[in-house]
């Protein structure tokens, strides 16, 4: 990675304004990468605009309050302008330019520098280079290292350690999964001593639910969840599926289903779990796993998706019973 780190160097010393991109429906390490990176630039004295498909969930905007933000779902033709005009981009926690949706022609066809700043496995090259690390706990971490080992942290102030703090608490599920190692918390530890109110952070992510939210998750525990782990053909798994009238019933909003599918996958006895939603634009999957079994090869083969070994997405165009059958029917093959 010596050589790509270079690269990074000279391209941040040789910009000066940059575009800072994440992918569709970020989440905490979407927008702890690109707040923390464009709070690092601001405080070298840099400028930069964050560009993104479409907002974060509630809990997630109060981190993206000082930054300057344009959603391409809601200012296209603001956004076509930006990235026609610009010279440097930094592409933060995406592995491939599908992972931003409707966004992806202009991120192919961007005739500016580049480059991928990320941790998710098997990078499809969109860049000029790529600074990829599958085995690091979150984008958020690997964007530390990178400007710790080009000498940069001192210019990493108050909140971009805020920001990301928060990357790495939320894709580390709060510090407990494997990726975490001796590393993540010395790293933890230096953004401590850039001032930050930890308890706060956690506070803003996880005890701002709503009623009707809290509603939604009982109701999907206590009529929606379905185990596998009985009878005959018993396998150690589990899924609920939420159908478009039934999150409508909640009035559900982006992120209200955050952290379900691990309660799944907290039953004592299940490997594996998986939360299916009927949205606007299709059937969406959140799969997760744990010990020696691993879910994202499952995802990638059987549906248009793909991630970490103990956590993946993916999507369906058949109907949310169909889905599910296939789901069923299927998911036996990562236990044999």
């Amino acid at each position: 990675m010596q050589d790509e780190l270079i690269r990074l160097q000279q391209f941040l010393e040789n910009n000066h304004s940059f575009l800072l991109m994440s992918h569709r429906a970020p989440d905490g390490d979407a927008v702890g990468s690109v707040a923390g990176f464009y709070h690092y630039l601001s405080a070298s004295g840099k400028d930069a605009i964050v560009i993104l498909p479409d907002p974060p969930s509630d809990v997630l905007l109060p981190f993206l309050k000082d930054v300057p933000v344009k959603y391409f779902n809601e200012e296209s033709e603001q956004v076509d302008a930006l990235m026609s005009n610009a010279n440097a981009m930094i592409c933060l926690d995406f592995n491939a330019s599908n992972r931003v949706g409707d966004l992806q022609g202009l991120l192919d066809s961007f005739k500016g520098q580049s480059v991928m700043i990320d941790h998710h496995p098997d990078p499809v090259k969109f860049t000029e280079f790529v600074i990829s690390d599958p085995e690091n706990s979150s984008t958020c971490q690997l964007i530390f290292e990178c400007l710790e080992k080009i000498n940069q942290v001192e210019h990493i102030d108050i909140k971009a350690a805020e920001s990301l703090y928060l990357g790495i608490m939320t894709d580390t599920g709060s510090f407990r999964f494997p990726s975490v190692n001796a590393n993540t918390h010395r790293i933890l530890g230096c953004l401590m001593q850039k001032g930050i109110k930890h308890w706060m952070i956690h506070q803003q992510v996880f005890d701002n639910n709503r009623v009707e939210q809290l509603q939604l998750r009982g109701y999907a525990i206590s009529e929606k969840l379905f185990l596998l782990n009985a009878g005959p053909n018993a396998i150690p798994f589990g899924y609920i599926a939420l159908s478009q009238e039934e999150l409508l019933r909640f009035n559900y909003k982006a992120g209200d289903t955050e952290g379900l599918v691990n309660v799944i996958l907290s039953i004592e006895g299940i490997k594996a779990a998986v939360i299916v939603q009927e949205k606007m634009d299709g059937i969406k999957l959140s799969f997760r796993s744990k010990d020696n079994i691993y879910i994202n090869q499952f995802a990638k083969k059987y549906f248009n998706g793909g991630g970490h070994k103990y956590a993946a997405g993916g999507s369906s165009s058949d109907s949310l019973s169909v889905t599910i059958e296939r789901i069923v029917r299927l998911i036996p093959e990562i236990f044999s």
